[in-house]
């Protein structure tokens, strides 16, 4: 069975790619990197531990990662990320915490083990900043080779940011880190802007949790309805809220949900572009193409699988 890894920051498209992976009987998710971004680190794990336990999983274990970028000795969140996920990072809404704490064990060392120990079968699934993954890569170069996958949601290739008109929130959080790994030979996906934005959820779909009228529907719900209405300020024209991390977990469950273009991707880390994402023209022309960008999605067929993988394991969560 394959292995998943989640590392998030956890805001509420985290914490529906968390019910996304506990919904799908194609993967074993064996432990949550902890990431700032959406969030400050240590809330981030705490929200993690919180919905694996809501959700019914606490056999998940949670590890923390990296507080801050590759280049900077703090973070602090962004208005904007607190408008769109909620001061607390799941829409303000609140639940218990767990009695849980983090495993011991740091994230970065926890990825290089999952990596050395499952091989092939392992799929890392990054949606926040590319911190852990790169101090994994520089820390033991060999998991390159070692690693069945890597699907991060992150970038924007044939569409325009959603920080400025190039750059990408997760990849703007650490530019330096994200080139690292798209440099390192690692096999790749990047599921971006291009196709996440057109994977869209409305209070259509969150009635029905609501409806189950069990306490991890009622916060799904809840949660995601937060989501929505800040969708309706900063993009309106979207008519709902893009599943942006959900869409990497479904591509980690089922690569055929996308169409992607084989590339050897950077990111611009120099001059007014930096954050930019973008085909690498110094391996332009290497037979060997390392990642791949999703360029397409069936949209239909995923939000059909999101939408009954959650609704299941919110209900028989209770």
């Amino acid at each position: 069975m394959t292995k998943l890894i989640l590392d998030l920051d956890t805001g509420v498209d985290d914490a529906l790619a968390i019910a996304y992976a506990l919904g799908s009987p194609e993967v074993e998710l064996i432990g949550i990197t902890g990431t700032y971004g959406n969030v400050l680190l240590d809330q981030g794990v705490r929200n993690a531990l919180a919905i694996t336990d809501l959700l019914g999983h606490p056999e998940v274990g949670v590890y923390k990662g990296l507080p801050h970028s590759s280049t900077t000795d703090s973070f602090e969140v962004l208005e904007i990320s607190k408008f769109i996920h909620g001061a607390n990072g799941i829409g303000d809404v609140s639940i218990p915490d767990s009695n849980r704490e983090p495993q011991s064990e740091p994230a970065v060392d926890f990825i290089i083990d999952a990596a050395k120990t499952y091989g092939k079968e392992l799929v890392y699934v990054p949606t926040g900043p590319m911190t852990n993954i790169a101090a994994a890569l520089r820390k033991a170069p060999e998991i390159k080779d070692e690693i069945g996958r890597i699907v991060l949601m992150g970038g924007a290739l044939t569409v325009c940011g959603n920080v400025n008109a190039w750059e990408e929130a997760n990849i703007s959080q650490d530019p330096d880190a994200a080139d690292y790994l798209f440099r390192s030979g690692a096999p790749a996906t990047m599921i971006g802007l291009d196709v996440t934005l057109q994977t869209l959820l409305t209070y259509r779909e969150t009635r029905q949790w609501r409806d189950l009228g069990t306490k991890a529907g009622a916060f799904l719900a809840d949660m995601t309805d937060f989501y929505i209405k800040a969708y309706e300020t900063t993009s309106p024209h979207l008519g709902g809220c893009g599943l942006h991390d959900p869409l990497a977990v479904g591509v980690a469950v089922d690569p055929t949900l996308v169409d992607t273009l084989p590339m050897n991707l950077k990111v611009d880390v120099d001059g007014p572009t930096r954050g930019r994402t973008i085909g690498d023209n110094t391996r332009l022309n290497d037979p060997v193409k390392t990642m791949k960008a999703a360029v397409g999605v069936d949209v239909p067929r995923f939000l059909h699988e999101f939408m009954t993988r959650i609704t299941a394991l919110a209900k028989h969560a209770g």
